[in-house]
């Protein structure tokens, strides 16, 4: 195998004509990994998104090949995939108004180019999940917000439909299958990439902690931070401390690590019904 790519929190290596992407225990916030690795955070994260793949597989064709045929280093955090042309934007489906997309809807009545409705707060649920693109930065520098026409501009008005449109049905059914198990997904990213005969497959991580914003829906309340099952717990803590969001990242204490821990454990379970061994 060949080391193709490490990026934030996940490798990528050749093997042959297909690709083996490892999940790290890394873990990044504001595009800035952290120090401190949250245990077994990879293996989560790869069990999570094989599960969502098999919920999503009627919507959207995937990367993964193999979840097993991997190196045995790398097993329970490794998929083996197929290689993709990987589109250059990052696609986001909002169903609640909260981080970057509610700062942008403060100063400007808009997330992304999508005007909404006036007197939304915190935590606001849409009138209808919206597609909010942003840009695919290189390693080190921030993904910034683009509007639909953006994105047609950089990959044709057919495809940004086609992105938009799987986009927004990953999100409804996700969101329809969090929902039954008393979870909420505020939003979420994917990306997708051409497959060698023109199909869009969807790749790398889906409907993840770190790929998400998922809410315990029994203590929802509009107008107010929401308690979060995924990394904005460090994020809250990093930015109470007083952290600029540039690198170097401070060191992570130990409750906090395990109360990140603690909050993957707990969606993986309440969404699979799976028992984390």
């Amino acid at each position: 195998m060949k080391l193709l790519h490490s990026g934030k929190v996940r490798d990528v290596y050749a093997d042959g004509e297909e690709l083996i992407l490892v999940a790290s225990d890394r873990i990044s916030i504001y595009d800035v990994v952290l120090p401190t690795p949250v245990p077994e955070k990879g293996r989560l994260l790869t069990a999570l998104s094989l599960w969502w793949f098999a919920q999503l597989a009627d919507l959207v064709p995937n990367h993964v090949v193999s979840a097993t045929d991997v190196p045995a280093e790398f097993a329970g955090r490794a998929i083996r995939c197929r290689r993709l042309d990987m589109v250059p934007v990052e696609c986001v489906a909002r169903g609640y108004l909260t981080g970057g997309g509610l700062a942008e809807y403060e100063r400007t009545g808009a997330v992304s180019g999508v005007e909404l409705p006036r007197g939304l707060v915190e935590a606001s649920i849409l009138p209808e999940p919206i597609f909010t693109p942003s840009t695919k930065a290189p390693k080190g520098e921030h993904d910034e917000p683009i509007t639909f026409q953006q994105v047609a501009e950089k990959v044709g008005p057919e495809t940004a439909e086609r992105l938009r449109q799987i986009t927004i049905d990953i999100y409804r059914r996700g969101a329809e299958i969090a929902a039954d198990r008393g979870i909420l997904v505020a939003d979420t990213k994917i990306e997708l990439g051409w497959a060698p005969d023109g199909t869009l497959v969807l790749a790398d991580e889906v409907l993840t902690s770190d790929s998400s914003r998922f809410w315990p829906a029994q203590f929802y309340q509009p107008g107010r931070a929401q308690f979060s099952y995924d990394k904005q717990y460090v994020r809250d803590w990093a930015t109470s401390g007083g952290w600029d969001r540039q690198p170097p990242a401070p060191e992570v204490p130990a409750e906090v690590i395990e109360a990140t821990r603690a909050r993957y454990v707990e969606v993986y379970e309440r969404l699979t019904g799976e028992t984390w061994a």
